[in-house]
């Protein structure tokens, strides 16, 4: 690591600075998404109008009777042969009022993410980019719904490779073909991804049982620079969970630490993730406009939590650290606390105010411990 500075959230592309919210929002805040969607993700479309919802269970009773499970599928255009996604959501039994709500996006299909015989067998890619049965999918990031349930929280996920394929080549197959092919500040697959979260929240804001105003993202790895996108992008999302996002999400680009820009937009690897215009700047990190700290900076003021593991070193748990300290001048200048501290802490040392940074010891990805902080999260800034 050599010496680098960071490009200023608060200080806009004419050299002013910003000193107030109102500010940030009409001025500030929309240059930098338009940095980053010129720079990194690509612009992406708005909802679609040919945009169809089939609730296809409308609500049956799950986990003894402890939840109630609805299973919808979304039609990304008119034509019922897809692109389609489809959603998992439960809501507790006893819920009184509409409730918070958590929205996964997982690596796996519905019906491996959730032990639940009752969820719909999905269809994922495999290796060979091939549509096979979910059960011969990929069996990670399973979740144990019920805390969050016992804790009054609803549940939701969807399988990423519904919405988009996670292979180069791919723009043939998933929400990409239903537009031109992407010049080169438009959309990659990260973008897609964070774009089908939207198409769920457009399902939720219709969802009597859900609150919309308190709908929160998780998602891992790739999945947690998805996360951090949508969350960015959609400020109808109330809070975002990023599982180590790492390099193109949390982690802090000039640090060139661990994996950089130019290993992710290396041919053979994932440049289809990202805009065409990412791969310009791998041998010039310094003359990308944008940087972590202000990915996480549009976050502001909404609550914002970045595991991390201590020995993730791939994915620079530090510089999730040092990006997310560098954002605290935009949450403070939202009248919301930042990380309070400039001291990188321990592992199982977690931080938890509107934006908060926990790492465990360990590495890439979330453990079943992690769920619990999640949950201590959410109840504290979800209500």
């Amino acid at each position: 690591m050599g010496s680098y500075t960071l490009p200023d959230p608060l200080r806009l592309l004419n050299g002013k600075p910003v000193r107030d919210a109102k500010t940030w929002y009409r001025k500030r805040r929309p240059e930098i998404v338009r940095l980053f969607e010129e720079n990194q993700f690509g612009r992406s479309p708005e909802r679609p109008a040919g945009m169809t919802f089939d609730v296809f269970e409308k609500g049956a009773p799950a986990f003894e009777g402890k939840a109630i499970r609805k299973q919808v599928t979304i039609y990304f255009s008119p034509d019922k042969s897809g692109p389609k996604m489809d959603v998992l959501l439960y809501l507790p039994a006893k819920a009184q009022r509409a409730v918070p709500l958590l929205l996964n996006i997982s690596f796996s299909a519905n019906s491996i993410t959730v032990k639940d015989p009752g969820v719909k067998q999905g269809v994922v890619w495999n290796k060979e980019k091939k549509k096979v049965p979910a059960s011969q999918g990929l069996g990670i990031g399973k979740v144990d719904v019920l805390p969050l349930l016992d804790a009054g929280f609803g549940f939701a996920t969807v399988y990423y490779g519904d919405i988009e394929p996670d292979f180069e080549g791919g723009l043939p197959y998933g929400v990409r073909k239903l537009y031109p092919e992407p010049a080169a500040d438009e959309w990659g697959a990260i973008a897609a991804w964070g774009w089908g979260l939207s198409r769920a929240m457009d399902h939720f804001e219709k969802d009597p049982g859900v609150d919309p105003k308190q709908v929160a993202l998780y998602g891992a790895s790739r999945l947690g620079k998805t996360v951090l996108w949508a969350g960015a992008r959609d400020t109808r999302f109330a809070a975002v969970i990023a599982c180590c996002s790492g390099e193109g999400g949390a982690a802090l680009s000039r640090r060139n630490y661990g994996e950089t820009i130019a290993h992710l937009t290396a041919p053979g690897r994932f440049p289809y993730q990202f805009c065409a215009n990412y791969g310009k700047f791998a041998q010039h990190v310094d003359q990308l406009p944008v940087d972590a700290n202000m990915l996480v900076a549009l976050m502001a003021p909404r609550p914002l939590l970045l595991q991390t593991g201590d020995t993730d070193f791939w994915s620079d748990p530090k510089g999730e650290f040092l990006a997310a300290e560098a954002a605290g001048p935009v949450y403070a200048l939202l009248g919301k606390h930042g990380l309070e501290t400039d001291q990188w802490p321990a592992a199982g040392s977690p931080l938890t105010h509107t934006l908060g940074y926990y790492m465990h010891a360990g590495g890439h990805g979330t453990l079943p411990n992690d769920w619990k902080q999640f949950l201590a999260f959410l109840q504290m800034h979800l209500h």
